[in-house]
Parts: structure tokens; C-alpha cells; sequence
């Protein structure tokens, strides 16, 4: 058993939540716990699904497990199990935590422009006609 891996209590509460197998014969060579072990692993280190060591099985029977109980809801309803079992059991603190400084505004948000008399400033005077508009003006009038 490496240092990640289900402990015989954990397993204990896991085991009876996982779906039963369908298939009669041969028994399988890697056991569900080496499996789920390899799962586990797998999440908890982030390596590529080809990298998982040898101890847990195979790696295309490990994601194939994986992948078959995403697909059909298993992860889901064990979630929601073990989280029941430890609500029972009163483990689970319901409070609520909203921290306001990761809310992000989209980035169209920023910087809008405002409507025609929204601004409570009021915008500085036209500037003075140049000198030479000036000089245009009188020219034109004489």
C-alpha cells in the first residue's frame, strides 16, 4: 500500500457503495481497491493517465473504470452517499462563505461610456477659437 492509498477503514465505508459486479467466471486480476487506489492516485498527482504506476493495474483498465462510472453516474451517487453518511454523523459544517473579491466584471465592463447627461460633472467650456480662425473671421467681415 503506498502513502495515498485507501486506508482498510476508508475502503471499509467505500466498498459497499461501489456497484457490484455482473460478470461470473475468472476472477478479475486487479482488484477494485488497486483500481480505485490507481484513480486516486491519478487525481491527486495530475500525470497523465499513461503514467500511473504498475502497482495499481494497467492504465488503460484504470481510466476505462474511470471513465465507465463517470458516464453512468456511479462517482456522483457515492459522492452524495459518503456526504449523507457524514451529515448523519454531523461532520459536515454547513456555513456559507461568499468572499466578494474574486467576483470578476467582464472585461467589456470596464471603461463604458456614459449617456449623454448621466455625468454629474460638468464638462469644461469649448476651447477658444485658434488664431487663425480668428484671423479668418475678421478678414472675412472686412
Amino acid at each position: 500500500m503506498a502513502c495515498g492509498d485507501l486506508t482498510d477503514g476508508q475502503w471499509a465505508v467505500l466498498e459497499p457503495l461501489l456497484p457490484k459486479g455482473k460478470k461470473t467466471g475468472r476472477p478479475p486480476r486487479w482488484t477494485r481497491r488497486q483500481l480505485v487506489d490507481g484513480i486516486r492516485f491519478r487525481v491527486r498527482t495530475g500525470i497523465p493517465w499513461r503514467d500511473i504506476p504498475d502497482e495499481y493495474g494497467p492504465w488503460s483498465r484504470v481510466y476505462d473504470l474511470f471513465r465507465r462510472w463517470q458516464r453512468d453516474g456511479t462517482w456522483q451517487r457515492i459522492f452524495a452517499a459518503l456526504q449523507a453518511q457524514a451529515d448523519a454523523k454531523d461532520l459536515i459544517a454547513w456555513d456559507i462563505n461568499i468572499d466578494s473579491t474574486v467576483c470578476r466584471a467582464h472585461q467589456h465592463a470596464a471603461g463604458a461610456r456614459k449617456k449623454k447627461g448621466t455625468c454629474k460633472r460638468s464638462r469644461p467650456a469649448a476651447s477658444p477659437p485658434s488664431r487663425t480662425t480668428m484671423d479668418s473671421d475678421a478678414r472675412a467681415a472686412a
